[in-house]
């Protein structure tokens, strides 16, 4: 018999879940998001658990995210029963983890993107090692920054959550600390003395005592740029400040953003600005809203996945194909 997705233990004052799709670089299936939220009504009455820890099996990926793919098939046939079955429910563990009321410890070594972080940053702490990769990488699939995170991201410092919402920018380790979406810095090697002493002691705050100060962010000479271009108020005014920047960095955001679909950047953009002004559960209310549409309604989301994962050939076919075509009041008209 295969092993579970998704294994749950008690070990001393901890309820451990391991992630265990390692081929899969542990991407959330229907069972494993029912498994989490069977773990969060077990253990947050539970007075034994004192605390949470998470990880991803296999050494190269935390969560890599969502099972799009399964997800991009029901859409393609009709069904529109298992894709509100998983978002519906993914976003239900969001919130869970959010209300938990003990610390929710994820240990972040290897690939966390999308469904990942959603796991990850609604509570803490939350680890990362030398070998994590954090992203939003929606907007390629066109699909967008889900999860809670358009509640998250708008409240990083500056205009760092658009600028990862939109080009998908993967963070390093270290990057995601300086970023706001990890809070210690520990390196791999530290990572098991670490999870034995939460194991032993329950208490959240041994973390301190094994993280270390991140290196410098990777961003931080783009930091003033980032700020200043991805503030603006529409995608194609971001276009044009990055293009007045004349730098060559700028002119490499330009690129990622046009290989992105037009709809998807659009639609992101405003849920940000809206997520702003929302609580993560008005944010989770938008996100479900938005995936009806943008799943079912809208061929971008199914050629991006094609694209992306499927054939894999970094060739999609957008609708419209660029920003310069794309209806404000449609997209405007996709929110709730």
């Amino acid at each position: 018999m295969s092993e579970p997705s998704l294994i749950l233990n008690r070990e001393g004052h901890a309820g451990t879940i391991l992630m265990n799709r390692p081929k899969a670089l542990n991407a959330l299936d229907i069972q494993m998001i029912r498994d989490f939220a069977h773990a969060i009504g077990q253990w947050r009455h539970a007075a034994e658990v004192k605390l949470v820890i998470l990880e991803g099996a296999g050494g190269r990926a935390f969560c890599a995210g969502g099972d799009v793919r399964a997800v991009r098939q029901a859409a393609i046939e009709g069904n529109r029963a298992p894709v509100e079955a998983f978002f519906t429910e993914e976003y239900a563990v969001n919130e869970g983890i959010a209300l938990f009321g003990k610390p929710w410890v994820s240990i972040i070594d290897g690939i966390c993107m999308g469904g990942g972080i959603g796991l990850a940053i609604h509570n803490g702490p939350r680890v990362v090692s030398e070998h994590a990769l954090l992203a939003m990488p929606e907007t390629a699939i066109a699909l967008f920054p889900d999860v809670g995170t358009s509640h998250i991201l708008p409240r990083l410092p500056g205009a760092l959550g658009t600028w990862l919402a939109l080009t998908g920018a993967r963070l390093s380790g270290a990057d995601a600390v300086h970023a706001g979406l990890a809070t210690h810095y520990v390196p791999r090697e530290k990572l098991a003395a670490l999870r034995a002493a939460l194991v032993e002691t329950g208490d959240a705050a041994v973390v301190d005592r094994f993280a270390e100060a991140p290196p410098a962010p990777s961003f931080a000479e783009h930091r003033a740029t980032i700020d200043r271009c991805f503030s603006q108020p529409s995608v194609l005014d971001i276009i044009r400040a990055l293009e007045a920047e004349g730098t060559e960095w700028a002119a490499s955001q330009v690129k990622v953003l046009r290989r992105m679909s037009p709809t998807s950047l659009c639609v992101s953009l405003e849920l940000l600005k809206r997520g702003a002004a929302l609580d993560l559960r008005g944010c989770l209310d938008e996100e479900l809203h938005l995936t009806r549409v943008v799943v079912h309604d809208h061929p971008d989301f199914r050629e991006g996945v094609r694209s992306v994962l499927v054939d894999k050939d970094g060739s999609p076919s957008w609708t419209p194909a660029t920003l310069e075509e794309v209806d404000h009041t449609a997209i405007r008209a996709m929110f709730r």
